[in-house]
C-alpha cells in the first residue's frame, strides 16, 4: 500500500507541478503579448511627426529605401518629391505659431486627401514634405505636383481673425536602383528651387 500512497502522492506533485509550469507559461506569453504591443506602440510614435497625423522623417527614409528595392526588382517608375511650404516664417511672424500649425497641418491634409493610398507622404522637416508615388513617370509626376501647388493654394486656412493663403513649391525626381535618400532628395531639392524661381 506505501507504493500506491507514493505513486499517488507523486502523481499528485507532478500535476501540481505541470499546473504550475502552465499557469507561468500563460502569465509569461501575456507579459510577451503586452511588451509586443508596447514595442509596436513606441514604433508608431517614433516614426510619427508630432504636429501633423503624418509618417516623419525617419518613417520616410524607410519607405524610400523600399521604393527603391521595388524599382530595382520590378522596374516600374516610382517618383519622390520634395515639398517646401512657402514663407512659413512670414506666417508665423504675422499670424502667430498656432498659425504656422494650422498651415502644416493643412498642406499635410491637401496632399495626404490627394494621393493614392499606396503612396506615401510625410513631413521631412519643419516646412518639408516628402512624397514617394508608386508608377508614376516623370510627366505623371510633374502635372501631379501642378495639381498639388493648386490644391493649396486654391483652399484658404482658417486662423484667428480671418484666413490666410499658403503655398508650396514641389520639386520631383524618378527614383533609379541606384538611388541613395541623399541623391534623390537633392535632386528632387534641386527641382524644388527651379520651381519656386519660376
Amino acid at each position: 500500500m506505501t507504493g500506491r500512497v507514493a505513486l499517488d502522492d507523486l502523481a499528485h506533485s507532478s500535476r501540481e507541478a505541470i499546473e504550475k509550469l502552465l499557469d507561468e507559461n500563460a502569465r509569461l506569453r501575456n507579459q510577451l503579448a503586452a511588451a509586443q504591443q508596447l514595442v509596436g506602440e513606441l514604433e508608431l510614435i517614433a516614426d510619427s511627426d508630432p504636429l501633423t497625423p503624418l509618417p516623419n522623417r525617419r518613417a520616410f527614409v524607410r519607405e524610400f529605401e523600399r521604393a527603391v528595392a521595388h524599382v530595382a526588382r520590378h522596374a516600374t517608375p516610382i517618383a519622390v518629391m520634395f515639398v517646401d511650404l512657402n514663407r512659413l516664417k512670414s506666417v508665423n511672424d504675422q499670424h502667430g505659431h498656432n498659425a504656422g500649425d494650422a498651415a502644416l497641418i493643412h498642406v499635410a491634409k491637401v496632399l495626404s486627401d490627394h494621393v493614392r493610398a499606396t503612396d506615401v507622404v510625410a513631413r521631412i522637416g519643419g516646412d518639408e514634405f516628402g512624397l514617394v508615388l508608386y508608377r508614376l513617370d516623370q510627366a505623371a509626376a510633374k502635372e501631379k505636383a501642378d495639381m498639388l501647388v493648386r490644391q493649396i493654394a486654391q483652399t484658404p486656412i482658417p486662423v484667428e481673425g480671418g484666413m490666410i493663403e499658403v503655398g508650396v513649391s514641389i520639386g520631383s525626381t524618378i527614383i533609379t536602383s541606384e538611388d541613395s535618400f541623399a541623391t534623390a532628395l537633392a535632386r528632387a531639392d534641386i527641382a524644388m528651387y527651379c520651381a519656386k524661381r519660376g
